[in-house]
């Protein structure tokens, strides 16, 4: 029940949104171009669409639901799952140019290996998980500013006239003990995963407010709300769905266009 309440609260602030921010909005019509990894293609809820391929670009992802809301802007969603920075650097930027009105992106994930961090912090032990959070942390503050960088130069150089937010990524786990389906990390190790979270996220956001851009920070949307707490906005372990464990439900996703709504007012 609380689920269901929490995925009503989280579509009917969106419905709100669309309501009120357009007429408000910096930006209020134009190209609008999506940039990123899974977090941003949308996968966790299902279902995919068929002619995206590996991407798994799903209707349900935050930018196919935002531009939903906002029909004045004509997506072009670029999205696909597994993408690193340099991926997006090379391979999703052809749709943007002097047109482009705006532009939001999520990645970084797979450059500091979060995957690989998570998969250890559930399989292996403690001192195991400490190690994998460490290498990502290591990772966040070594190789992500520089990679930022020189992606925000690109996005500047093709398009000079768009709004650019940077949407993060939220803690993973509830800090509580709730179950998290198959396999439930003890304390320690939702510790360690929610450190490794909030290093990339103050990084994010330093390196996108360098850049001038705006940072849009959802850890706030998804408090109470990790995987393996009461009523989840991201998918529990689920080894029949062993690639979406961890990455946002249709109410994650929600909650992100929910966010990304509130900075265009």
């Amino acid at each position: 029940m609380r689920r269901i309440l929490a995925a009503v609260t989280a579509a009917a602030a969106l419905a709100t949104l669309a309501m009120t921010s357009p007429a408000q909005a910096a930006v209020s019509s134009g190209e609008y171009v999506a940039l990123g990894d899974s977090y941003a293609s949308g996968v966790g809820a299902e279902p995919y669409l068929q002619a995206s391929g590996d991407c798994r670009q799903s209707p349900n992802s935050y930018p196919r639901q935002w531009a939903k809301v906002w029909p004045k802007f004509v997506l072009d969603d670029q999205t696909c799952s597994g993408a690193t920075v340099q991926d997006v650097r090379t391979k999703q930027l052809g749709g943007l140019d002097n047109g482009t009105k705006l532009v939001t992106i999520t990645v970084g994930g797979n450059d500091v290996g979060f995957a690989k961090s998570a998969t250890t912090c559930l399989t292996g032990t403690d001192d195991e998980c400490l190690r994998a959070a460490f290498f990502s942390v290591l990772a966040i503050r070594e190789d992500l500013p520089s990679r930022l960088r020189d992606l925000f130069a690109d996005v500047r150089r093709r398009a000079p006239n768009a709004h650019v937010a940077f949407l993060g990524y939220p803690r993973l786990v509830d800090p509580g003990t709730g179950s998290c389906g198959v396999i439930t990390p003890g304390a320690k190790k939702r510790e360690y995963m929610n450190y490794a979270a909030d290093q990339a996220a103050e990084i994010m956001k330093q390196a996108t407010e360098k850049a001038g851009y705006e940072f849009i920070d959802v850890r706030l949307a998804f408090a109470e709300h990790g995987a393996c707490s009461a009523s989840p906005f991201i998918n529990n372990v689920d080894p029949n769905r062993y690639t979406e464990i961890f990455h946002p439900t249709k109410e994650g996703y929600t909650a992100y266009a929910w966010w990304l709504g509130l900075s265009m007012m």
